[in-house]
Formats: C-alpha cells, sequence, structure tokens
C-alpha cells in the first residue's frame, strides 16, 4: 500500500502526506520526486444545456494565466495564507493551466451552441476570446478541509481588443475524507460547478 502520512501534523488533524512545504515568497518547487510513482488525475466540466445559442459566432480560448504555484501539474495545498504544501503521489494530467483550458474547450464544443470553439494556432476566424485567470485552485486545510476554485474570465472582442464583459466565478466545497482521491474529488467538484458557469454566462453575453 502507498504511504499516507503526514509530512507535518497541523491542528491534530490528519492530512495526506505533503511533499513540500513552501512560504509564498519562496522559490518553489524545483523536484517533487518521481512522476512515474504519482497518481494522475483529470478534470471535468458539464456546461449548463439551456444555454443561449450562439452559432453566429467563433471564440478562442486562450491557456489561462497563473500563478507561478499555481502553474504545474502539482496538486496545491494552503495550510495557512502565507504557506502553502503539494499533496503527495498525486499530480493532474498535464500543467494545471493547459487542463484548465482543455476543459473548458471540450465545455465550449458540448454545447453545440457556437458557431466554433478554438485554440491559439487553431486557424479559426475569431470573434472573441475567453481569456481567463486561475486565481485559486486548491485544498484549504486552514480551517475545515475545502476545496476552492477561482477563475476571473473576460470576453474580449477579436476585432477591436474591447471587453465585452468580464465576471470572476468560485466555489468551495468541502472535503469528503482524507484520501488523496478525495481531496482531488472536492478539486474537481469545484472546478467542474465553476467552468459551467463560465460557459454559460460566455454563452449569454455574447
Amino acid at each position: 500500500m502507498r504511504d499516507k502520512t503526514v509530512a507535518s501534523e497541523l491542528d491534530n488533524r490528519s492530512i495526506p502526506r505533503i511533499l513540500l512545504v513552501l512560504p509564498l515568497t519562496a522559490a518553489l518547487l524545483s523536484g517533487c520526486g518521481t512522476a512515474a510513482n504519482n497518481d494522475t488525475f483529470d478534470l471535468s466540466v458539464s456546461p449548463i444545456a439551456d444555454g443561449p445559442s450562439a452559432r453566429n459566432r467563433q471564440i478562442l480560448v486562450p491557456v489561462p494565466t497563473a500563478l507561478k504555484s499555481l502553474d504545474s501539474s502539482q496538486v496545491l495545498v494552503r495550510v495557512s495564507p502565507s504557506e502553502i504544501q503539494y499533496l503527495a503521489n498525486s499530480q493532474w494530467g498535464d500543467s494545471l493551466p493547459r487542463m484548465v483550458q482543455s476543459k473548458l474547450v471540450e465545455a465550449f464544443e458540448n454545447t453545440g451552441k457556437l458557431g466554433g470553439v478554438g485554440q491559439p494556432g487553431q486557424g479559426l476566424a475569431i470573434d472573441y476570446q475567453v481569456v481567463t485567470d486561475i486565481r485559486a485552485f486548491e485544498i484549504d486545510t486552514s480551517g475545515a478541509d475545502v476545496a476552492r476554485v477561482e477563475i476571473s474570465a473576460k470576453i474580449l472582442n477579436d476585432r477591436n481588443g474591447s471587453v465585452r464583459a468580464q465576471k470572476v466565478f468560485q466555489a468551495t466545497v468541502p472535503v469528503r475524507g482524507s484520501e488523496n482521491a478525495q481531496f482531488v474529488a472536492a478539486i474537481n467538484t469545484a472546478f467542474a460547478k465553476v467552468g459551467a458557469e463560465i460557459v454559460d454566462w460566455t454563452l449569454k453575453s455574447l
């Protein structure tokens, strides 16, 4: 069985073993053990099916921006406002920003309500860009264990550079258990809610 002991004890509660403790001001992760031994996790988004149609619009979804602490395949755990850790033996299937980009593109396509959805370099004649910034994508253990996802989004007119709409989306979901998979499941539930709201809001704003 995989060892899930705790690298540090916080408030006498057990959390899965942590690889590295870093103040937010410190240099971030340079190495995290053997990736081949890590459990790899995916994300999912179920778009809201009753959004309006925008079949005369084509959109581009660039890679989201994010702080360096989030711009990796590691699963972030926040233990205080100024201290983060990474979940041992766990990783996303790609860097987090690319995962979010891919799942948003997939969610937009699955609605069937757009003329086209693409990523940079795919040669689409774009009407709007959906520009996002990942502000939080973490397990927070500083109080009750919760997953927190916060993503800001802007709809940018690709013809003139003007911002058509902008909004911050966020969700907090309780963690049900202390296993790595349960931590990640809570993050995925929070992201699924945020992602579906971004897709629905975009369709209504075009």
